[in-house]
């Protein structure tokens, strides 16, 4: 029998733990697998070889492992194997697969112009948009970043599209914010390219209230959120692993 084991990042904030499981029960509704649950990397409960010991303790004999993670860092290259690990040794007759990451694609590109489309002020020549990323030491982060940036540009035809980041790594959100003030757009689209809300989104609000006194017209935009394209993503990944045979 197979699971779906949904793993998402994990937030002290009780909303953003809501909405990961809002998530998970929009992707339950179109994803025809019995056992469905969800898990996190850290910061909140149930862990990943809990969330693994759960579909097993319900008959599942094979448990596909979805990251609900926007980029490819730390946390899916080492954090979520690592754990599986601990998983495959405690039910070596369970087959584990792991997906990936949403990554670089096209429906994410689509995703960010669907939350600035939701401002009333129009994406024109005389707008920039600001990528606001949580950071990661990974080089992986900066290089992806700089791809979504660059598609989202080309989609768009916006005049200029810049990136910063809540974390790690340069340039920081004050200093992405601090470049936007000081450049020639009338307006500035801030995109907060997280999934769900937290205390990086409280983060960028604050930061930005610093800034609403100035003459240019700041829009903070919503957060990715649980947009049905990265549900289509999902039941689409899960498909594809479910296909997989035994052992390929």
């Amino acid at each position: 029998m197979e699971a779906v084991l949904y793993v998402s990042h994990g937030s002290r904030i009780a909303a953003a733990r809501h909405e990961a499981a809002r998530f998970v029960e929009q992707c339950r509704r179109v994803i025809d697998i019995p056992i469905q649950e969800l898990c996190f990397v850290e910061l909140a409960e149930p862990d990943i070889v809990t969330g693994v010991d759960r579909c097993v303790a319900q008959g599942a004999t094979r448990v596909i492992v979805v990251p609900l993670l926007l980029l490819s860092a730390g946390h899916a290259k080492h954090d979520i194997p690592a754990a599986l690990d601990i998983a495959r040794r405690r039910h070596p007759s369970v087959d584990i697969l792991c997906g990936a990451p949403f990554g670089v694609h096209e429906a994410m590109i689509d995703i960010v112009i669907d939350r600035i489309s939701e401002q009333s002020a129009p994406l024109d020549g005389e707008s920039m948009i600001l990528l606001v990323g949580r950071g990661s030491s990974d080089p992986d982060t900066k290089r992806d970043m700089s791809a979504i940036a660059a598609l989202l540009k080309e989609k768009t035809n916006v005049p200029h599209v810049d990136v910063c980041f809540l974390a790690a790594i340069r340039p920081t959100l004050d200093e992405g914010l601090q470049r936007a003030h000081a450049s020639a757009y009338r307006r500035v689209f801030v995109v907060p390219y997280l999934l769900f809300t937290g205390v990086l989104m409280k983060t960028i609000e604050r930061k930005l209230q610093g800034f609403s006194v100035s003459d240019k017209e700041w829009h903070l935009c919503s957060y990715l959120g649980d947009h049905p394209r990265l549900v289509l993503l999902i039941q689409q990944q899960v498909l594809s692993l479910s296909s997989v045979k035994k052992g390929a």
